[in-house]
């Protein structure tokens, strides 16, 4: 039996890119299968921190000309953030999705199958999200398009096929996302306090 946190396959940037590329522009279960076990978790983690890094440089070269933020605020809370966001919402949907819902997919495949497009979306996501009024708009509808993505991921990496347990594996895993990230965001400021900044 193998293992669910054997690391797998590990591919270049250059085939996930095109497998990204598969991925979102024909979004199916079936697409999903199809690259699910090419990555390991290294590739995936690889390929997130690309996307932190352009999300970060982006942010920060940008940060100038908006007042209520610094450089290296955007720089270093991106190359922070979202790494962590991704390990804390992928290991919630491997874990209620296996222990809830009997998945049977292993974190691997989780976190490869989201990265494909979690990686793309969020580059798009920091480039458009750098213009005024229609960045908003624009990341809310990208927003939108992660959500039916990560569903299409939840029924492929997990093998949860029907849609309740898919979509609740997806909601559940939304909700401890946002609650770890509440504490960890309260923890960050209550240190500021502390430390009197």
């Amino acid at each position: 039996m193998r293992s669910p946190v054997t690391s797998g396959p590990e591919v270049s940037l250059q085939d996930m890119f095109a497998q990204s590329t598969a991925v979102i522009t024909q979004p199916s279960v079936a697409t999903f299968e199809r690259y699910e076990k090419r990555g390991g978790l290294q590739s995936a983690f690889i390929y997130v921190m690309v996307a932190a890094v352009v999300s970060a440089l982006i942010a920060a070269l940008f940060s100038f000309f908006h007042s209520d933020v610094t450089f290296f605020g955007q720089l270093f809370s991106r190359l922070i953030t979202i790494p962590i966001q991704f390990l804390i919402f992928t290991g919630a949907v491997y874990l209620i999705g296996g222990s809830l819902f009997k998945g049977t997919g292993t974190y691997p495949e989780v976190a490869y199958t989201f990265a494909l497009f979690f990686v793309p979306l969020t580059i798009i996501s920091t480039i458009i999200g750098i213009i005024p009024i229609l960045g908003w708009l624009v990341s809310f509808v990208i927003g939108l398009v992660m959500i039916y993505f990560g569903y299409l991921a939840v029924q492929s990496s997990m093998n949860l096929r029907e849609q309740v347990p898919a979509i609740a594996t997806l909601v559940l895993a939304g909700i401890a996302n946002f609650a770890v990230g509440a504490v960890l965001g309260g923890l960050f400021v209550v240190g500021r306090i502390a430390s009197g900044s």
